[in-house]
């Protein structure tokens, strides 16, 4: 299936996507939703813009065949930042025949010259959810943007480039933060007014996240700041490393020895996933499992102690009723009277 878009801005072109799908346009606090029709797919795709010249479009669907959106519009196409939260998307320029696959946790920052439009490839019965920001520089440029002090230089031009008189293509590595975001914009927390002031101020955050990763990006004389893909599988096989091997004392240097990476960025890692430190997290784990053995087993307290890798009673008992404000005693109580 091809959908084609001939007009700007986002409410237009949510616009032609309705006439293409047949589908009626669903408004409210400025957004403009779309339900994909039952013999095409399912989930939504929604638009907003705002006077500043920045759009937002989210695609949170699954296409029951492969679908093609064509931006042909015969005018300047806005810069855009694509990213994927979930599912994979294709991103061609209209006049050329490589298409470059997103993945997810993946961004793109793309620009067409002169009125060359972009192409979107959604696969059949894959669940995407992909968020493009859409900025008409000709509009945004005369926003308060300080002469877009300490921008990148590559980014700076960009930006000011009003006419599109360059070709711009930049495909990102793995980052997860912009995920959150995405996730926040899809909650209803507010209404009316108050959610289209939370709407803008939330597709300035995923600006901000995005640039902040191309900066990542490009500066090769330091380690990555935010964190990838590849580090949240990092923390996984911890985890699982962990959870293995409840009796032996592992350090966080020979976990993040072993799982390729260092000590700061799977401390990193564990404080986004579980806001934990990994010794704060290890200690977690052995508790609860304490707690389980205490409740069900027929060990004791020595044993326990011993099955999760300590060696100081005292200390047990102590950290135990910190996080569970009664002595491991209580549970071996309780359970005792139940047998």
């Amino acid at each position: 299936m091809k959908i084609k878009v001939q007009t700007l801005p986002v409410k237009e072109i949510i616009q032609d996507i309705s006439e293409n799908l047949n589908a009626p346009i669903e408004n409210g606090s400025g957004e403009h939703t779309i339900r994909l029709p039952e013999d095409v797919g399912e989930g939504y795709i929604r638009g907003i813009s705002f006077d500043s010249g920045l759009g937002f479009i989210t695609y949170n669907c699954k296409f029951y065949e492969d679908v093609e959106i064509h931006f042909t519009l015969s005018t300047v196409h806005p810069l855009k930042f694509i990213f994927c939260s979930s599912g994979s998307l294709g991103h061609s320029f209209q006049d050329a025949d490589k298409v470059n696959k997103i993945e997810t946790y993946q961004n793109i920052i793309v620009s067409s010259s002169g009125y060359n439009g972009h192409v979107l490839y959604f696969k059949a019965n894959e669940a995407t959810y992909i968020s493009s920001l859409e900025i008409i520089r000709s509009v945004f440029v005369h926003r308060s943007n300080y002469d877009f002090v300490n921008l990148d230089a590559t980014l700076k031009d960009l930006f000011r480039d009003a006419v599109s008189e360059k070709q711009f293509f930049h495909q990102g590595n793995y980052s997860i933060k912009a995920a959150d975001i995405m996730n926040e914009i899809n909650a209803k927390d507010f209404t009316g007014f108050l959610r289209s002031v939370y709407l803008e101020s939330k597709a300035l955050e995923m600006l901000v996240i995005q640039i902040a990763q191309y900066e990542d990006d490009e500066d090769e004389g330091k380690l990555p700041q935010i964190l990838r893909q590849s580090d949240i599988q990092k923390v996984d096989y911890v985890v699982k490393r962990i959870q293995g091997d409840m009796g032996s004392n592992l350090s966080v240097e020979m976990l993040a020895k072993e799982a390729g990476t260092n000590v700061n960025k799977l401390q990193e890692g564990f404080k986004y996933v579980y806001d934990l430190t990994v010794n704060k997290y290890m200690q977690h784990v052995k508790l609860q499992a304490a707690k389980e053995m205490l409740m069900t087993s027929d060990r004791n307290i020595s044993e326990i102690v011993t099955a999760i890798g300590l060696n100081n009673r005292s200390y047990f008992s102590k950290i135990f009723k910190e996080k569970y404000g009664v002595n491991p005693k209580y549970f071996l109580k309780n359970r005792n009277k139940e047998d």
